[in-house]
């Protein structure tokens, strides 16, 4: 017998044999769903347990790459550093939204710190770059070099415009090759003035000029005012031109409050009665005295209405070359007829605990009230009264009459 058709016979049989053994539906295998079934089990177990299956991929993403931000100016670890760079770290005075009369003169002091790898010397400047320029100058050379890490406070004189609105000044640095730069991740975002001008205004009520109007007390008794420099029972003193933390002159009068020597030791003023009236704004710069350095404070303002006395603000002042501008709205006492009240608390300590008020006031939309130019003008004119000049004249006249009644005696 021929091999092949016993050949032929087992390979049919083989064939049948394994038609027999396959569904008759089955379904194809999708591929796609088993690893994306075994990509969705590997990144369960990197979510859960922090570790990927051995042998499976993770699936990736593509992920765009963001330009990295940073709001408070500085440079971006992933960033490469620059020469010239800027941080913006606070408005000492006048911040965004300050409230100003039509063409008022105000001075502006940024706080800025220098983020990049060159030193700023003298021959770099503040500089505008657009906006409204509010009569700035066209550059303000810095005062003196400023190393990287430190920082400078810029101050620049403007004056507010004449029409009511809200404006706004950009402002940059510029370096001693005239290259201009700013704050940001790239170095090249403006720094702003930004205020609201909002009719004439005028100090309806200024503290300073009259601290000795108010009843000043250490909370155990009252001081006199005013104090004396020293007294450990706590004083307070009217300073002209009152130093910054920095060393730096201000422009205006401040009373210098210190507590009483004592732990938690307190030195407040209960002003006269004062009525508040719609648009009203207190206004003040709070801060340590120029050398205080151990000064540790906390500024309050309240107010006593109907024997309860509450609270409007409060702010902690260190030396820390930090100052603080109040700028605060009274409108929900519009009406009320009130007795203010500048506190000043040692925080926790009692060493060096100088603190200035600096024109703490009472600011008021509109214009001074004319009565008080009339009033004094005819009590000036009445007071060179003539009537005095013929009495000097009869003195003169008894002087000859004396004289003939000498001649015949001899």
């Amino acid at each position: 017998m021929s091999r092949k058709p016993l050949l032929l016979a087992f390979a049919i049989l083989l064939i049948v044999q394994l038609a027999c053994n396959v569904p008759s539906n089955s379904a194809t295998p999708d591929t796609f769903a088993t690893l994306n079934a075994l990509y969705t089990a590997s990144a369960l177990t990197v979510q859960a347990g922090g570790t990927a299956t051995p042998g499976l991929p993770l699936p990736t993403a593509t992920i765009g790459t963001a330009a990295p931000t940073n709001t408070a100016g500085t440079q971006s670890a992933g960033a490469t550093l620059k020469c010239d760079a800027a941080q913006f770290l606070a408005d000492v005075t006048y911040p965004d939204g300050s409230t100003l009369a039509p063409n008022t003169s105000f001075v502006k002091i940024w706080r800025i710190k220098n983020v990049g790898t060159c030193t700023w010397t003298t021959s770099y400047a503040l500089v505008f770059f657009g906006g409204d320029a509010m009569s700035a100058p066209s550059a303000v050379a810095l005062a003196g070099s400023v190393a990287p890490g430190q920082y400078i406070e810029i101050p620049v004189t403007l004056r507010s415009p004449n029409s009511d609105g809200n404006f706004t000044g950009y402002w940059k640095l510029r370096n001693a090759s005239g290259n201009l730069f700013g704050i940001g991740n790239q170095a090249d975002t403006a720094f702003w003035v930004k205020i609201k001008v909002a009719g004439p205004m005028y100090v309806a009520y200024n503290f300073a000029d009259n601290y000795c109007q108010a009843e000043w007390s250490n909370g155990n008794s009252m001081l006199p005012c005013p104090g004396t420099d020293g007294d450990a029972n706590g004083y307070v003193i009217k300073l002209n031109k009152p130093k910054y933390e920095s060393g730096a002159n201000s422009e205006e009068v401040g009373l210098l409050s210190v507590p009483r020597d004592r732990r938690n030791g307190i030195i407040s003023g209960q002003f006269p009665a004062f009525t508040v009236q719609s648009g009203d704004r207190f206004r003040a710069v709070v801060y340590c005295q120029h050398q205080a350095t151990k000064c540790n404070v906390i500024f309050k303002l309240s107010y006593l209405n109907n024997g309860q006395i509450k609270t409007l603000g409060t702010w902690n002042e260190a030396y820390e070359g930090k100052y603080y501008t109040i700028d605060l709205s009274l409108n929900n006492l519009a009406d009320e007829t009130l007795k203010f009240i500048l506190e000043v608390d040692a925080n926790a300590g009692n060493n060096q605990d100088y603190a200035i008020w600096l024109n703490p006031r009472i600011v008021r939309l509109g214009n001074p009230p004319p009565t008080l130019t009339p009033s004094r003008t005819p009590t000036i004119t009445n007071t060179p009264t003539l009537t005095l000049t013929p009495t000097s004249t009869s003195t003169v006249t008894l002087t000859p009459t004396e004289t003939p009644t000498e001649t015949p005696t001899p």
